[in-house]
């Protein structure tokens, strides 16, 4: 009896360390590893272990929400674990052990919420479970990219399975353009779910050959069936790389009179004296020496980063930059403090060469806790007891448009990249290509290439270029097929300019949006009351 119950023990051990190592595994798929192949294979165990529990009537076993929430931690601590760079936040007058406390709640709280992610996707598998592996594989891809719509939708959205293919695989990444980044992740799920259950089946077939047939080696499940589901998980690989192979291959088309050369500016301005009259000064002379400079190569317009110039858009034509722009005529974007009310937003501006302050783009997604208090009336005093951030910046109004003198433009601010809806619905609002504006200095390398990695997926799936400039890097241009043309050093001053060519095409996820979850939530929806272990029973023995 003490032998059984360590045996139970140490096999939960084991259940619950293969669950955590698997979604670390997953996790390495993105920077600064970026082992993205490792994402077809690393969400199978987990799988495994949610079917093993439906095949077992030991109540000891583990339950699989919490398998679900271990491996969800797992992936989401290892992808967001760039967030500890935001410590020591000295330059912002936080102490030192406060500032710890701050970014290891940030760290835990995010990847607990994508532990529950994964637990509730976990539990409804079980729960809606009627012993049919294609059932279940179709109920596992409808069900993550059900939960993973209703993630964006909120304000600590990040990591999806999709972007675990950016910036290495091209060609499914093309996918997206057929119906959003969800498209990407439900071919990987799927893979995974085939995978998993063929790897089931093979165990339980050979299982049942030990003991049910053990001289005559017959198993009650075929062969053929069990073998389908490798076939499936192979056709389905090969299938989906071809369609976005299509996709990767269709030409461009540069037609040179729509031809637009722009140039982006690197200030490299750290945090810590950002937001002092010394960081001022330093910016206001990078950004007016960049924007001569670029002026000087015979650029059309001139891009800034995010908050680059760290005051109000009132304030903007006492500056050099302006007067710079009035003297050169060329167009610039600036990125700076827009009014609302009492309260301030994160924004871009359109500059005019005769230095007037036109369009105005204000960022919609804010940083929980770096831009805004989250539950303000609630924790608005605790959090004002912990440090001095003050939360008076506000968001912008969801569905904006940014026209400037070259047509219809698509903005992303910073933490906007990972929200593949902003991007689609301002192409298909008539955006003609991205400008892209951020600050990622108070993170790490990682963050930035993750965040480059985000971007070159909104531009493949709304097949527009993509033109990016951050304060510290990593800078970029994009082509519609995700191929960065160009990309800045890391906490570098540098200035760069690249001919783009603005388009109009619109792909099938811009003029329809993610109508493969929907479709694919309805068919589930109609199937899964058909289906019941009494008619999976009949199949096998027919």
């Amino acid at each position: 009896m003490l032998k059984l119950r360590h045996q139970k023990i140490y096999d939960t051990i084991i259940y619950y360390t293969l669950s955590l190592l698997s979604g670390i595994f997953m996790g390495t798929t993105v920077a600064p590893i970026g082992a993205w192949f490792l994402a077809w294979v690393s969400l199978t165990p987990l799988w495994m272990l949610v079917v093993k529990f439906t095949l077992k009537t030991d109540k000891n076993y583990p339950s699989p929400p919490v398998l679900g929430f271990i491996w969800g931690i797992g992936y989401h601590g290892v992808a967001i674990s760039w967030i500890t760079g935001i410590h020591p936040m000295d330059w912002l007058g936080v102490p030192w052990l406060l500032s710890l406390i701050i970014t290891l709640f940030c760290w835990a709280f995010i990847s607990l919420c994508g532990g529950i992610f994964v637990s509730v996707w976990a539990a409804l598998m079980v729960r809606l479970d009627r012993g049919n592996p294609y059932l279940r594989v179709l109920i596992g891809i409808s069900l993550w990219c059900g939960l993973e719509s209703l993630w964006s939708a909120g304000p600590l959205w990040w990591s999806s399975l999709a972007y675990t293919q950016s910036p290495y695989n091209l060609v499914i990444l093309h996918l997206g353009q057929l119906s959003g980044p969800n498209t990407v992740t439900a071919v990987i799920v799927a893979f995974n779910g085939f995978i998993a259950e063929y790897l089931t089946q093979r165990r339980k077939s050979a299982k049942e050959e030990r003991t049910l047939h053990p001289k005559t080696s017959v198993s009650s499940v075929p062969l053929w069936f069990v073998n389908s589901y490798l076939i499936l998980a192979t056709t389905l690989l090969i299938t989906s790389h071809l369609i976005g192979f299509i996709l990767y291959s269709n030409p461009l088309n540069f037609t040179p009179n729509t031809a637009l050369k722009i140039g982006i500016i690197q200030g490299n301005i750290p945090n810590k004296i950002k937001v002092l009259p010394q960081g001022l000064r330093q910016a206001m002379t990078a950004y007016t020496q960049g924007y001569l400079n670029l002026t000087n190569q015979g650029v059309q317009a001139v891009l800034t980063p995010e908050a680059s110039i760290p005051i109000f858009a009132r304030n903007l034509p006492q500056t050099p930059l302006l007067a710079a722009i009035r003297e050169r005529g060329v167009i610039a974007w600036i990125g700076a403090f827009g009014e609302q009310d009492s309260s301030y937003t994160n924004s871009l501006f359109t500059v005019l060469g005769n230095g007037k302050v036109t369009s105005r783009y204000d960022k919609s997604k804010l940083v929980p806790l770096g831009e805004y208090i989250p539950f303000e009336n609630v924790l608005g005093g605790i959090i004002q007891r912990l440090s001095p951030l003050e939360a008076h910046q506000v968001p912008g109004q969801v569905n904006q448009i940014f026209d400037t003198p070259f047509g219809r433009v698509i903005i992303g601010i910073c933490y906007e990249s990972a929200f593949a809806e902003n991007f689609r619905y301002q192409a298909a609002m008539g955006g003609k290509f991205i400008l892209s504006s951020a600050n990622d200095a108070h993170y790490t390398p990682a963050m930035a290439n993750q965040h480059h990695a985000q971007d070159i997926m909104r531009a493949i799936e709304t097949d527009r270029w993509a033109v990016r400039a951050t304060n510290t890097g990593y800078s970029a241009f994009i082509n519609p097929h995700g191929q960065t043309l160009w990309k800045s050093g890391y906490n570098t001053y540098e200035t760069h300019a690249e001919t783009i060519y603005p388009r109009q095409t619109q792909t099938l996820y811009v003029r329809w949006g993610d109508w493969l979850t929907p479709f694919i939530l309805v068919i589930t929806a109609l199937v899964w009351p058909l289906v019941s272990k009494n008619c999976v029973r009949s199949f096998l023995h027919f």
